[in-house]
């Protein structure tokens, strides 16, 4: 998973980056800004579920074999636990199980000092790829 693949999606249009990518663990960053802010300011939580979803979804598709099989979000949960009106969210997702049908990856915001601002888990569907 690249940059030139995030191109023209709504990855890039909330200027989300991949810091790391492998079958283990998946590391973003978003900033906290305009084009992220609720109208009050803060970083939205829908823009933190965009950012957990992207992660987990990064890390399921590296865990599959794309010419046989495509992985879609299932279920979304978020527990926001901090506000944040400027600087990055870094989010760290894990796998928590990886099945032949399904995944579970957990995945982990924080705020430039370490501060949890947001915890989720995402259930990843695994189906074959439409030829």
């Amino acid at each position: 998973m690249n940059q030139e693949m995030m191109k023209n999606t709504l990855m890039e249009t909330l200027g989300m980056e991949v810091v790391k990518a492998s079958k283990e663990e998946v590391i973003m960053t978003m900033p906290a800004d305009s084009r992220t802010h609720q109208p009050m300011g803060f970083l939205h939580g829908g823009a933190n579920v965009a950012l957990a979803e992207s992660a987990a979804s990064i890390g399921a598709f590296l865990n599959v074999d794309p010419e046989k099989q495509q992985v879609f979000g299932l279920e979304i949960n978020a527990n926001h636990m901090k506000s944040i009106r400027s600087g990055f969210v870094t989010a760290r997702a894990t796998p928590a199980h990886i099945g032949r049908t399904t995944m579970v990856w957990e995945i982990r915001m924080e705020n430039e000092q370490g501060d949890t601002v947001c915890l989720s888990r995402c259930t990843i569907g695994v189906v074959p790829a439409k030829k």
